[in-house]
């Protein structure tokens, strides 16, 4: 076990720094002077050769990767060039309200959707496996920004239950706050419920075939703990992976936070700074989605042995 942790944290370090070059090769590809094009053409050449300074944008290319590499190591992704605020602080900032929403509305829907996954399997063509195979393949074909907007419509200015735009941040009011997260939440738990309630059938009814499982209920062991003792332990790991999939992709940014509910998550952030040229800013963004990226997955490697005993065993 400590061996296979060690060697997952091992991979993850050139994974890290492949990130990186791809991030800071896919900036430089950008047309044009960042610097000329972030002062505009009233700029001075040498306002635009100090801004390069400041930037890190002189000498050769593999330097300029070095210095911001090693700049990033320390925590250290430059300032804003319309603010002037650190990007280290903008990032997590934003994230932050990313989170809570992305954790809340991915709990939920695991705790919904592979247990509806689970009976599915267990009737497999039954009118239950049915129902569940229907709901989850309609949640499928529904667009997440179209979703929204109807949930907006309906609970906020239909019924005017819950506000229609703004945000609250929880220190200040958690009721609040709960307010405005309530419908992008709901919105993502709709969505996400129907793609994991489908991987957790299929995991499922694979593992029901198998040979323990018929010398589990041999035993004359119940079918409830059949499936919690044997069946979902096994059955758990692909809906994992998949889950691991969910997270990256939502806490990379979400397109119904920045677009319906125009909440400051973390992808409306990348949107306004390329709209304003805010290279650093653009940069720091990717980079951070990348990570998360990178980390979900490692967290989603390291938790394969609590459900995989091949896996423990190796």
């Amino acid at each position: 076990m400590a061996a296979y942790v060690l060697r997952r944290l091992l991979l993850t370090i050139p994974t890290l720094i492949l990130v990186a070059a791809s991030v800071f090769v896919l900036i430089r590809m950008i047309p044009g002077d960042p610097a000329q094009l972030m002062l505009g053409d009233s700029a001075t050449p040498e306002q635009v050769a100090e801004l390069r300074r400041s930037m890190g944008l002189e000498g050769p290319i593999p330097l300029q990767f070095l210095s911001w590499l090693g700049q990033v190591a320390t925590g250290n992704l430059g300032r804003s060039i319309t603010n002037g605020l650190s990007v280290g602080s903008l990032v997590l900032d934003r994230f932050a309200v990313t989170a809570i929403i992305v954790l809340l509305a991915v709990g939920l829907a695991t705790a919904i959707a592979v247990p509806l996954g689970m009976l599915a399997a267990w009737r497999q063509d039954s009118t239950a496996d049915i129902a569940v195979v229907a709901v989850a393949t309609l949640m499928l074909s529904i667009p997440s920004f179209w979703l929204g907007l109807l949930l907006l419509l309906f609970f906020g200015l239909w019924l005017r239950w819950v506000p229609v735009i703004g945000y609250v941040p929880f220190a200040e009011d958690p009721w609040r706050a709960l307010q405005f997260i309530i419908l992008p939440v709901a919105t993502l738990v709709l969505i996400e419920i129907g793609v994991l309630a489908r991987m957790a059938r299929a995991a499922a009814i694979d593992v029901l075939r198998l040979e323990y499982v018929a010398h589990a209920r041999a035993k004359g062991l119940s079918e409830l703990s059949v499936l919690a003792r044997h069946v979902l332990p096994n059955a758990f790991a692909p809906t994992l992976t998949l889950i691991g999939l969910v997270l990256g992709n939502l806490l990379g940014g979400i397109a119904v936070i920045k677009t319906v509910f125009t909440l400051p998550g973390l992808g409306r952030l990348l949107v306004d700074s390329i709209y304003a040229r805010d290279y650093p800013v653009v940069q720091g963004v990717m980079l951070f989605t990348a990570f998360i990226y990178v980390a979900i997955n490692l967290l989603v490697d390291l938790a394969y042995p609590l459900f995989d005993p091949r896996i423990a065993a190796e």
